[in-house]
């Protein structure tokens, strides 16, 4: 015999007040259920009519389905979406006597309404299904939930949001007889996301149109507070990758802060089209895994396992890296064929096959992970015991789904806004990372209050080594002018005056590199200098003896040139890749030769000449030609010679090469010859 739903709509006038509720009416058989209603919806929760597989006719108000299996929709006491935690579910199919099974099937039911003529009614779709539908009434399609393309081509899936469908007006005042039929379809990777899956979840609702729309936009902003936490955390994780990137620029050679902007950016990316996914229908439930499922899910496992290698400093085995970009590949790909996201190419079993591989992927790379926290543990103590527990949380989470699966809650609802699992974790991740960060922080100022001490001790040794006040040395007047690119710099220069013979000795020079490493080079050359001209004032001696000082000591390599004037203005220089000095505004002709350091016994070049009376000697570091503009130009030599034409002090041609764009330390010694009497210090 066939079951029916008899529905009486009974519409109020205009001229009442407030809409009557729902009463029910007397019954008139024991298959016959009358409800009388005013302005309002009520359930079909059935009995329904339901049926596997698919047939056209099936949509035929009077096709005999006296043969189809019966369904109630009507919920348990206390029933909650494990999903979206809305009261009212109903397991599907699965739950039902069809466990595995998926693809199309069936609803039928008939009511019979009772409507003023001309009234307005509306039909709600299911609010929780799976995955999507298109509903007959008396045989002529309403509408759809998801793509239907037809000719045989797979449906196009979204996530379950509710739907609103007009129904023709009624003519008569008698009743109506309303045969409702639902075409649905499920895909096989959702009997894998979740339990009791299959169809209907809820009932559709009946009732006046203006009820059935309040229903609807209730329901709407319903959908949007169950995920309203994800765009709020895609938009936190957004900002922490901003955050961490920035951080990049501050210190590059930290490779977590280049990891954890990876992270964060893709936690973000994920949490965007989870909702983009939950409330619209711009992105497809096959669109969403693959983007979710295959991509970020590997991608943000695989990122944070290396977050922790770079944390914790840690470089053996060397391996570790390469093994985990291996993991995380192939775990994209088990994943891309291991979730039925492709059933009409890939065989079922063979998708099995691929879904145990992600799984013991999954463990492989969780495994690597405690691997990380152990050995932060051992390494640095502290740091990995705070890093565990989010860590065993981002373990349990990666069988989130496998958990909801076998019915183990992973999600929890507070003021109807979802927080699942993952939520939970990405957020223990955050606050272990904050506590861990601040700590970096607050040692790396320590670290940088040292270093900023280091460096003052730094520059009044230089302070020591430069001299600051130039020796008098009769029929010399000398000049310096020295300015550092950094507050220790890599150029120096000694003028050391010979105690008996009236001689002078210069030694100039610039080291390899800049900064406090440089520095350490300077004082090792200027202990040298002052060692060596104890024994000889010789200036190719005085080279040499430097030379053997820097080889072997790695990168410590410098240019230089030796200069002795004898005090009756004779001039010996002897150059190891020293720019040329500048006589009279014009260059010594100085052949080349190696820096200093380079290899042993390297021989040098020396030449000698005369400075007479008046004559203006200038020793010029390469900062000043090496000085650039903004565009990249040079200041050049063509300049220097230009400035040096004409006499020029030497704070004057600082000034000039700092001004056009210094990028070197920068020194320039003025020696001009004067008569015995006219001796001055600059």
């Amino acid at each position: 015999m066939r079951y029916s739903c008899v529905l009486f709509v009974l519409v109020s006038s205009l001229g009442f007040g407030a809409p009557t509720l729902a009463q029910p009416a007397p019954a008139q058989s024991s298959t016959t259920t009358h409800i009388a209603l005013g302005q309002s919806v009520i359930a079909l929760n059935g009995p329904w009519k339901f049926h596997t597989g698919d047939d056209p006719r099936w949509a035929d108000p009077n096709f005999d389905d006296s043969e189809w299996e019966t369904v109630d929709l009507t919920p348990s006491a206390e029933s909650i979406d494990p999903l979206t935690g809305i009261s009212g579910y109903v397991p599907g199919w699965t739950a039902k006597g069809h466990p595995g099974y998926w693809g199309y099937a069936w609803y039928r039911i008939r009511v019979r309404v009772d409507a003023r003529p001309g009234e307005s009614l509306a039909l709600a779709g299911p609010p929780n299904v799976d995955d999507v539908y298109q509903v007959f009434a008396n045989g002529a399609l309403l509408g759809s939930f998801g793509k239907f393309p037809g000719d045989g081509q797979i449906p196009v899936t979204y996530y379950t949001q509710p739907m609103m469908f007009q129904l023709p007006q009624t003519q008569a005042a008698s009743p109506e007889v309303l045969e409702l039929a639902f075409r649905v379809w499920t895909q096989p990777s959702t009997l894998q996301s979740q339990p009791w899956a299959g169809g209907f979840h809820s009932a559709p609702q009946l009732g006046q149109a203006g009820a059935v729309t309040a229903n609807y936009q209730l329901a709407r902003l319903r959908l949007v507070r169950i995920y309203g936490y994800s765009p709020v955390e895609a938009a936190l994780f957004f900002l922490l990758a901003v955050m961490a990137g920035s951080l990049i620029l501050f210190d590059r050679s930290d490779a977590v802060y280049g990891w954890l902007t990876g992270v964060f950016l893709l936690t973000a990316v994920n949490d965007f089209y989870t909702c983009l996914g939950a409330w619209t229908q711009d992105v497809s439930i096959v669109t969403s895994s693959v983007i979710g499922d295959v991509f970020l899910t590997p991608f943000i496992l695989g990122g944070w396992v290396m977050v922790w290698w770079a944390w914790f400093h840690l470089r053996r085995p060397a391996w570790m890296p390469k093994s985990i970009a291996a993991l995380t590949v192939l775990y994209v790909i088990s994943n891309a064929l291991g979730e039925d996201l492709f059933f009409n190419v890939i065989p079922h079993p063979v998708s099995v096959a691929f879904y145990v591989a992600s799984v013991g992927i999954r463990i492989l790379l969780l495994l690597s992970l405690a691997l990380m926290v152990f050995w932060g543990i051992r390494e640095q103590g502290w740091e990995g015991w705070m890093a565990l527990p989010a860590v065993v949380l981002v373990g349990i989470a990666q069988f989130q789904t496998e958990l909801l699966v076998l019915h183990v809650r992973v999600n929890w609802f507070p003021f109807g806004v979802r927080f699942s699992l993952r939520h939970i974790t990405d957020l223990a991740l955050v606050v272990v990372l904050f506590v861990l960060l601040i700590r970096r922080l607050l040692l790396s100022l320590r670290r940088q209050r040292e270093l900023a001490l280091d460096v003052k001790q730094a520059q009044e040794v230089q302070r020591v080594l430069i001299p600051e006040e130039l020796p008098q040395v009769a029929g010399l007047a000398i000049e310096s002018e020295y300015r550092p690119a950094r507050e220790v710099g890599g150029d120096f220069f000694q003028i050391l005056p010979h105690p008996t013979d009236g001689s002078v000795l210069i030694v100039a020079g610039d080291v390899t590199g800049k900064g406090l490493q440089a520095g350490m080079l300077v004082a090792l050359i200027v202990g040298a200098i002052r060692t060596s001209v104890e024994k000889s004032f010789d200036p190719m001696e005085m080279i040499q003896t430097l030379n053997r000082r820097l080889c072997g000591r790695g990168h410590a390599h410098a240019t230089c040139l030796a200069l002795r004037i004898a005090a009756d203005g004779s001039a010996t220089l002897a150059n190891a890749g020293h720019m040329p000095p500048y006589l009279n505004g014009k260059e010594l002709p100085v052949e080349g030769s190696l820096p200093l350091g380079m290899i042993p016994n390297a021989e040098f070049t020396v030449m000698r000449f005369q400075l007479k009376s008046e004559d203006r000697l200038m020793l010029v570091s390469d900062g000043v030609a090496e000085a650039q503009d903004e565009e990249g130009h040079l200041f050049g030599f063509e300049r220097i010679r230009d400035l040096l034409a004409t006499p020029i002090a030497v704070a004057d041609l600082a000034s000039a090469a700092q001004a056009f764009g210094q990028q070197d330390d920068i020194s320039v010694i003025a020696i001009r010859r004067v008569g015995a009497r006219e001796a001055v210090l600059a």
